[in-house]
């Protein structure tokens, strides 16, 4: 089994038989001032909403936010929580999104969670299987989600 699923590889057609389902919801990920503050230095995006506190108190936030690219690349993360692995596949690879859209800031403090729904799933070659799974990204405690998205993903057999 890869390392980096939590759930054991299921065969393609039980994998393309949930299409249309939710798959699962991942656990809740802690976004907060140190999480923000690194992924600022990686990207080199220091501006003062996400790693100025006492800036962004005067902001219509109140607080710090999470750069929308910083809640997007968790997704990662919570996909491996909840995604299935095909069996037989010697990799995949993100494919990249149709629509990505961020609905609400995320404050620093608060949590995260991917809810994930296959929308489709076809072999585009006899070793290239595409998905595309619709994700929604929850911030705990509030009405509107931190992002929306459909993602894509590609996975080779050999």
């Amino acid at each position: 089994m890869n390392e980096v699923w939590k759930k054991p590889p299921i065969a393609l057609e039980a994998y393309q038989a949930m299409v249309g389902k939710e798959i699962g919801v991942s656990s809740w990920h802690l976004i907060d001032q140190p999480r923000i503050d690194t992924y600022a230095d990686v990207i080199e995006d220091h501006q003062f909403i996400h790693v100025d506190p006492q800036k962004a108190k005067e902001t219509a936030f109140g607080t710090t936010i999470a750069h929308g690219f910083l809640t997007m690349s968790l997704l990662s993360v919570m996909s491996y929580e909840v995604m299935p692995a095909v069996a037989g596949a010697t990799m995949g690879v993100n494919y990249g999104f149709d629509k990505l859209r961020f609905i609400s800031p995320v404050r620093s403090g608060k949590r995260v969670r991917g809810r994930f729904v296959l929308a489709e799933a076809r072999l585009r070659k006899p070793s290239e299987f595409q998905t595309r799974t619709n994700v929604t990204v929850e911030i705990e405690g509030e009405d509107k989600p931190a992002l929306v998205a459909e993602w894509l993903g590609l996975t080779y057999f050999a």
